[in-house]
C-alpha cells in the first residue's frame, strides 16, 4: 500500500473509533446512578389500538343496556410454528389477553375464568380460616365463605390461532450499472414486497347449555418490504462502497389483534342486537378518509334476519355483511399520533 493509501486507511480509522465513543459512551465503572450507560430511546407509551378499537368503543353504547357477563377461554396458537433458532414462538401467546383487552374495550361485563389460581388460592385459605374478615373486631374473626356470592357467565369465548402462512407472494427487482472503465462510477438499486397471512378461528359458547351459538374464522393479509441503493467508486488510490436501505414488516402480533378485535366486534354486534352499520359511520364509504374509490360496502340490509334464500347461499354465521373487509374498519390510533405507531397519515 502507497504511503498516501495508509494516510487515508488511518483517518478513516480515527474518524470511525471516534464515532463509537462519542456514540456509545459506556464506562466500565457504574456512575452515581448505578448505570454503565445511560439507554437509548424514550417514546412514550401510547395506547395499543387496531383499526377496529374505534368501533369497539362505540359499542360500549348498546352493551351498557344489556348486561351480559362473558368469560374467555383458551384462545391458543395452533400453528406450531417456531422461529428457526428455537427461541420461540412466531405467534403470540397471549390472544386470549388480546380478546379481554376486546371485550373491555366494547364496554362488555368480565368474569374471570383464565386464570382463577390467585382466587382458588384465596379460598383455600378462607376456608381454612387463615383470612380475616373485613370488618374483624378481633382475633378469631375470619372471612366466611358464602354460597352464591361469584357472579356466573353467560357466554364464553375460546379458539386459536389456526393459520401462519409465510411468503403467499412475493415480488422484487434489481438493477446494476455504472460506467464500462476498471475505475468508473456503478451503482445498484433494487426492491422487493413480499406478503404472508395469519388465520383465527372463535366460537361463542352458552355457558348454561353448551351450544355453540356463534362461529367466526377470519384472517388478515401482512404485507412487508425492502428497499435498497448502493454506489461503489475510486477516487485516488482510494475507493469508497457506500449503501443505503430500508425493510418495514406489518407487525405480526398487531395483526393477530386486530384479527381478534373484528372478531369481537362482530360476535358481540350480533349477541347485542346492535343495528346494522350502527357503529362504522363513514368506513369504507367514498367518505372514508383511508380510500379514493366509492362504497366498497354491500347495501344495506337486515344483519341477522335471513331469507329462504340467503339461507341456502350463506353459512349460518357467516352472512355477507361479516364477509366485507371494511366492516368496522378505520385507519388505527384514535388517541395517539399516527406516526408513532409506523403508519402513514
Amino acid at each position: 500500500m502507497t504511503p498516501r493509501g495508509r494516510k487515508y486507511m488511518f483517518r478513516s480509522l480515527a474518524i470511525v473509533i471516534a464515532a463509537v465513543a462519542l456514540g456509545g459512551c459506556i464506562s466500565p465503572i457504574p456512575t452515581a446512578s448505578g448505570r454503565y450507560t445511560a439507554p437509548i430511546g424514550g417514546s412514550p407509551v401510547i395506547s395499543n389500538e387496531t383499526p377496529y378499537s374505534a368501533a369497539l368503543r362505540c359499542l360500549s353504547r348498546y352493551t351498557a343496556n344489556r348486561p351480559l357477563r362473558i368469560a374467555v377461554g383458551q384462545i391458543a396458537d395452533y400453528t406450531g410454528k417456531t422461529e428457526s433458532d428455537n427461541s420461540g414462538r412466531k405467534i403470540t401467546q397471549g390472544a386470549a389477553l388480546m380478546a379481554m383487552s376486546a371485550l373491555a374495550k366494547a364496554g362488555v361485563p368480565l368474569v374471570e375464568r383464565f386464570d382463577t389460581s390467585v382466587a382458588e388460592m384465596e379460598l383455600k385459605y378462607a376456608n381454612n380460616k387463615l383470612i380475616g374478615a373485613d370488618d374483624a373486631n378481633g382475633p378469631g374473626d375470619y372471612r366466611k365463605i358464602l354460597a352464591g356470592s361469584i357472579p356466573g357467565s353467560d357466554y364464553y369465548l375460546v379458539g386459536g390461532i389456526t393459520e401462519l402462512n409465510f411468503n403467499i407472494r412475493s415480488e422484487g427487482a434489481s438493477a446494476d450499472g455504472g460506467g464500462v472503465a476498471t475505475n468508473a462510477v456503478k451503482g445498484t438499486l433494487g426492491g422487493s414486497m413480499y406478503v404472508m397471512n395469519v388465520g383465527l378461528d372463535l366460537r361463542l359458547v352458552d355457558t348454561t347449555t353448551l351450544q355453540v351459538v356463534d362461529v367466526i374464522s377470519y384472517q388478515k393479509q401482512i404485507i412487508g418490504r425492502q428497499i435498497s441503493a448502493g454506489v461503489f467508486d475510486f477516487l485516488g488510490q482510494t475507493f469508497f462502497d457506500a449503501s443505503v436501505g430500508e425493510s418495514a414488516l406489518e407487525p405480526i402480533q398487531l395483526a393477530v389483534r386486530s384479527v381478534i378485535e373484528r372478531a369481537v366486534l362482530e360476535m358481540m354486534s350480533r349477541l347485542y342486537h346492535t343495528p346494522q352499520n350502527a357503529c362504522t359511520g363513514n368506513l369504507g364509504t367514498s367518505n372514508d378518509p383511508v380510500t379514493d374509490v366509492g362504497d366498497r360496502r354491500p347495501a344495506p340490509g337486515p344483519v341477522y334476519a335471513q331469507t329462504a334464500t340467503t339461507a341456502m347461499n350463506e353459512e349460518k354465521y357467516n352472512e355477507t355483511s361479516r364477509q366485507d373487509p371494511y366492516r368496522y374498519y378505520s385507519d388505527g390510533d384514535t388517541s395517539a399520533d399516527a406516526d408513532l405507531r409506523g403508519q402513514l397519515q
